[in-house]
């Protein structure tokens, strides 16, 4: 790795977002182990289990406080439309539903309270955190469609040919970035929809496996250093 690389990966690990993305890695690489070693070799599978527990617990754990980040994005975009606010209050309000629950949800599957309320407390925890990507994902495609009317807006703009392509490369960049945003919310959502309404799609362990992968690298990609 270069110079510049491990300089951006160190950059990365500092985040807690970046290590919260890593650690998802490891417990969803894991369940899909597990699911595909459960027929062969039960000491792999028995392993992968217990990687996948440790890392799924371990990320509750460091983000602890983090319920707190909805006061945050509601407070860094007081210049939103009304259509925009609303959408911003639910979002963040669902996140902020989703991260608080999630403290509970760890001390009962760590056994400091009742284990018998995690079942209930995933409930309210998985009901937050997906009405909140869907408010996210719908504010998201938004702005993607705005910032693609502001593209076609620069074509017939006055301004310097260099102007326009950095005004481009700026709206493109954000749009990217909304997308991948975009991806990571529809693949939790998929995850948070096997806790609410468990069913044989949802629940499969491809299927959370595949979008706990999706997830973690969409959020790994819009965390990179650039």
């Amino acid at each position: 790795m270069s110079n510049d690389g491990l300089d951006k990966l160190v950059i990365f690990l500092a985040k807690r977002d970046g290590i919260d993305k890593l650690v998802k890695t490891f417990q969803y690489v894991s369940k899909l182990v597990h699911w595909h070693a459960e027929s062969g070799s039960t000491n792999i599978a028995q392993r992968a289990k217990l990687l996948e527990v440790a890392s799924g617990l371990s990320r509750k754990a460091f983000r602890s406080g983090r319920f707190l980040t909805g006061f945050n994005g509601l407070r860094r975009n007081p210049g939103l439309t009304p259509i925009m606010q609303f959408l911003a209050v639910f979002a963040n309000a669902g996140e902020m539903v989703y991260f608080f629950f999630d403290h509970f949800l760890w001390l009962s599957r760590v056994g400091v309270i009742d284990a018998g309320l995690a079942r209930k407390i995933s409930y309210i925890s998985a009901f937050g955190e997906s009405l909140g990507y869907v408010f996210f994902i719908i504010s998201d495609f938004i702005m993607i469609q705005k910032g693609v009317e502001l593209q076609k807006k620069l074509e017939f703009d006055e301004k310097s040919a260099e102007e326009v392509k950095t005004a481009k490369t700026k709206i493109r960049e954000d749009m990217v970035m909304r997308l991948m945003a975009v991806v990571a919310n529809v693949a939790d959502l998929i995850i948070g929809v096997a806790d609410i309404e468990p069913n044989p799609f949802c629940n499969h362990a491809v299927t959370l496996g595949i979008s706990g992968l999706v997830s973690a690298w969409a959020g790994w990609y819009r965390n990179w250093p650039t």
